[in-house]
């Protein structure tokens, strides 16, 4: 009796088994494919919201390292040295009657120049105060251009504060992958009026 009752216990406890066996597999290959990644905007946001941050607070060291090697055209020290240069530089005594620069503001590979929040006069402040910076609507994928891959375009905005005067500044800057992590190849003022039309971040990149 013993033996005609073990039978079917094994064959009751195998068939467990197998079922159990197949329920495991299942739950650890959908927990396999549901597991979340890291979602790659947010990485390329949080970037770039602290490389406008380093940039308005003339920290160009920063600005530098989280620049691409083609928009820093050099080491992080020569680029930091070419942008600290102009922007720290003391305004000279009683300007001439020539308004000819003494010096040639730093260009960056895309051909344009760091945003210098200058003096509107020889007597008033150096530069501007500007506000914090904020992420405006959801980064977009911008497609590669003639002189920058493909990556996400994110629009940045803070305030620029004169004694008399507060504007808005809009700024698209180019988000792409360089080894394993996000860094700023391109920056792009973005007017006003351009705001209600269409894609103004994807605009103001295509145009650099």
């Amino acid at each position: 009796m013993i033996r005609r009752t073990a039978a079917p216990a094994v064959l009751l406890l195998a068939a467990g088994l197998a079922l159990t066996g197949c329920s495991d597999n299942g739950d650890d290959a959908g927990k396999g494919d549901a597991t979340p990644t890291k979602d790659p905007t947010a990485a390329a946001v949080a970037v770039a919201r602290e490389y406008q941050e380093a940039a308005n607070a003339l920290d160009w060291r920063r600005a530098c390292e989280l620049s691409t090697k083609a928009l820093r055209r050099g080491t992080v020290d020569q680029c930091a040295a070419r942008n600290i240069g102009p922007e720290t530089a003391t305004p000279s005594a009683p300007a001439s009657e020539s308004p000819t620069a003494t010096f040639s503001p730093p260009t960056y590979a895309d051909g344009s120049t760091p945003e210098p929040i200058e003096s509107k006069t020889a007597s008033g402040p150096e530069r501007a105060e500007t506000g914090a910076v904020a992420v405006q609507g959801d980064p977009v994928k911008v497609p590669a251009s003639e002189d920058h891959p493909a990556g996400y375009g994110v629009l940045v905005t803070y305030t620029v504060t004169w004694p008399d005067d507060t504007s808005t500044a809009r700024r698209a800057l180019r988000l792409v992958a360089e080894g394993d992590a996000w860094r700023v190849d391109q920056h792009e003022d973005v007017q006003d009026g351009d705001m209600g039309h269409g894609d103004p971040v994807t605009a103001a990149l295509s145009e650099g």
